[in-house]
């Protein structure tokens, strides 16, 4: 008899990035990490747990930029060349460093890169979302979608801003996974009053919130983030637990910090001899982070104090972490079940580039959590939010509190002193796609063309990634230019559809540039 039921959500997420007027940009190589420490390796996880019989549930959404980009034949084929890169150096790196100490992390990354084309060329034709689509048809995951460009919805002018977001979002889940999104991951999970009823227009079941989100609702929900609840528009809430996703994402309180894993910021692209991790690097030929790692953590010491890694003893910290990490939550669960007189539900929400991009041996601690969960207990019920709500119709009504993830937990990562100018060309820009869409309603030709790329503009512009990097100033000039660029193009549509001189060789040059959601339709603003 199970003690509680369990939803592990994995946020999947990159901006859209795609820059087809250079041979190769700093940027794309986002995606090409998390494909290769990511999402690869959280798809082979995943598809070995299936074949051999794991009855597992995990939540994932993937987002639409994400989506499209996996989609995209020129990432692909980048993709594609990108991994022939890395497999050339590291065929070389196992001659090299044979009788040393790093020699059985050389060719781990012989083995994994060698894996990762073939799943990704051979078995899956170049298109992982292929992938997510047979394993949500198999029952093991429920893949939920987001804002269509991730954008922060609270801090959008016009409710048909937000509504468009979730219209473009919808069409396009549509387009890649055969069916309607049945949930949704708010980005940022940003909310205020008002964006669940577009939700219920989309046929969206239920989101997600940070902890303050729901426990500061108004009334305050009985159960706690311990048991979903329902908006006044019928769409449900599924709360943060705090204490799983602290055990996780915490570098210093956390398992990625053990002393046995991988470091993340020692890497051969700068470690190397430079002649030899060149054909490596972009045509530029300035060192940069290639994701081929030889040192672990070893402890608070200096990076150039750091020890071998060591791949064999990581993944058995990872097996013990992993069978720690359950024990924690069956004595939460059981904890749960006394306080509350009924069966409690933990939702653990996470990035799910914390898993193999950041911390490297994540994807091994998810297959081990998943593999013990299905045979060495019987007191948690892994399930996804889809299955919780069918089984329970009946749940409290509240409102929930205005709110965010992130530092402080109220939005100010998404504005403030490095980021807020950018909302007033936002705003503006909004208003006029409204105006224009409302001026051409049944739009052809040309002008339908030049109003499809003006949403795909705005919709770009409005990615919270843009103000999240302001903030952090981690790649503040590329964020900035994306925001200015988007704005101005938009504004430069704007212009030549009022003004009736469409330029049709500049309008298929964005198409061909920014050429997100094929599908899209303008009128997701009406």
């Amino acid at each position: 008899m199970p003690v509680g039921s369990w939803v592990i959500v994995l946020h999947a997420h990159l901006p859209y990035v795609r820059h087809p007027e250079h041979p190769d940009f700093l940027e794309e190589d986002w995606f090409f990490e998390a494909m290769t420490e990511t999402y690869l390796p959280l798809v082979q996880a995943f598809e070995r747990l299936a074949s051999d019989g794991v009855n597992f549930r995990v939540t994932m959404s993937l987002t639409p930029p994400l989506c499209e980009m996996m989609a995209d034949p020129l990432l692909q084929e980048r993709y594609l060349g990108h991994l022939g890169r890395l497999i050339e150096l590291v065929e070389r790196e196992t001659g090299r460093l044979s009788g040393t100490d790093f020699e059985e992390a050389a060719w781990m990354y012989r083995e994994r890169l060698h894996c990762a084309r073939e799943e990704f060329a051979g078995r899956h034709n170049r298109n992982l979302v292929h992938a997510f689509r047979e394993l949500q048809e198999a029952g093991f995951l429920e893949v939920v979608t987001c804002g269509a460009t991730h954008g922060f919805l609270p801090l959008m002018a016009t409710r048909e801003a937000q509504r468009a977001q979730i219209r473009v979002a919808a069409a396009n889940y549509r387009k890649h996974f055969g069916r309607g999104p049945r949930g949704i991951w708010l980005a940022e999970c940003a909310y205020a009053p008002g964006v669940e009823e577009h939700l219920a227009e989309s046929d969206i079941r239920f989101f997600f919130l940070d902890t303050h989100g729901v426990v500061f609702g108004s009334p305050r929900p009985k159960y706690g983030v311990f048991r979903p609840v329902f908006t006044p528009s019928g769409v449900a809430v599924f709360g943060r637990d705090v204490e799983s996703s602290r055990q996780v994402w915490s570098s210093k309180e956390g398992y990625p910090g053990d002393y046995e894993y991988r470091e993340f910021y020692r890497d051969l692209g700068y470690d190397g001899e430079y002649e030899s991790v060149r054909p490596a690097l972009h045509s530029d030929g300035v060192r940069r982070s290639i994701g081929i790692k030889y040192h672990r953590i070893t402890g608070e010491v200096d990076l150039h104090d750091k020890g071998p890694y060591r791949p064999r003893i990581a993944r058995e910290r990872a097996a013990e972490h992993a069978g720690n990490f359950m024990f924690n939550r069956q004595q939460q669960m059981r904890h749960l079940r006394g306080l509350l007189g009924t069966e409690p539900l933990l939702v653990s929400p996470y990035d799910a580039e914390l898993f193999g991009h950041w911390w490297y041996e994540g994807p091994e601690f998810i297959e081990f959590l998943l593999r013990k969960l299905h045979y060495d207990q019987d007191e948690i019920r892994l399930v996804t939010p889809s299955e919780y709500l069918a089984e329970n119709e009946t749940l409290q009504v509240i409102r929930p509190s205005t709110s965010s993830w992130g530092d402080k937990g109220y939005m100010e990562v998404w504005l403030n002193g490095a980021n807020d100018w950018i909302y007033r060309h936002l705003h503006k820009a909004e208003e006029r796609m409204l105006e224009l869409a409302r001026a051409n309603r049944s739009a052809s030709g040309l002008v339908l063309r030049a109003l499809n790329q003006a949403a795909r503009e705005l919709l770009l512009a409005q990615s919270s990634d843009w103000a999240f990097i302001m903030t952090t100033g981690t790649d503040l000039a590329y964020a900035e230019k994306r925001t200015r660029d988007h704005i101005h193009r938009f504004n430069g549509i704007y212009l030549q559809l009022t003004e009736d001189r469409l330029e049709e060789p500049w309008i298929a040059e964005l198409e061909s540039r920014d050429n997100i959601f094929g599908e899209i339709d303008y009128r997701a603003y009406l």
